[in-house]
């Protein structure tokens, strides 16, 4: 069983150390500028869920006129639908060919795992999910973390494993293990 010191990897089957696949000491521009970047993403992605959601609200308005005050019982459904949008959303997004939303697409952000591994469905609705629950109960906490780490990663990228790199920087990165 080896152990790599500097790598701070995770244990693959043969008991060794599996090396991230990406190094801020070996690739710092990776890193550069990601916390802001994310920020402005996650902005731009808040609109993008929003105005779906704002469209549903005055659509079930509007049909609770029609209807004579019948249709506003849609209303209780409003909340639900919106939560399940955002998840699908996320997971749909990181799931994808780019492994970013539409707000790290423009900004030139990627999430991967840390081995190197694109996103997945199930991953991307975890890690918003996880985002809305750490930024409830710890809210500055969540963002200092990503201030005291080379990686730039927030609490609930630690506990899913997944780092987030600028996408716009190009450097060979080793072949990612297989996701199945």
């Amino acid at each position: 069983m080896s152990y790599n010191s500097g790598n701070s990897g995770g244990w693959r089957d043969d008991g060794a150390m599996q090396p991230h696949a990406y190094d801020p000491d070996l690739h710092p521009e990776l890193f550069r500028g990601v916390a802001t970047r994310r920020v402005f993403a996650f902005l731009i992605d808040m609109v993008v869920i929003s105005v779906p959601v704002i469209l549903g609200y005055i659509f079930i308005a509007l049909f609770g006129v029609v209807t004579l005050g019948i249709g506003w019982a849609l209303f209780w459904i409003a909340w639900p639908a919106s939560v399940i949008w955002a998840i699908v959303y996320y997971g749909a997004s990181i799931g994808g060919a780019s492994s970013a939303t539409v707000g790290m697409r423009l900004m030139d952000l990627e999430l991967r795992t840390w081995y190197g591994a694109p996103g997945y469905f199930v991953l991307g609705a975890t890690h918003a999910v996880l985002f809305w629950v750490t930024v409830s109960f710890l809210s500055p906490f969540v963002v200092l973390v990503g201030l005291f780490n080379g990686r730039r990663r927030l609490l609930h990228d630690f506990v899913l494993g997944t780092v987030v790199i600028n996408n716009s920087v190009r450097i060979p990165t080793p072949q990612a293990a297989r996701t199945w």
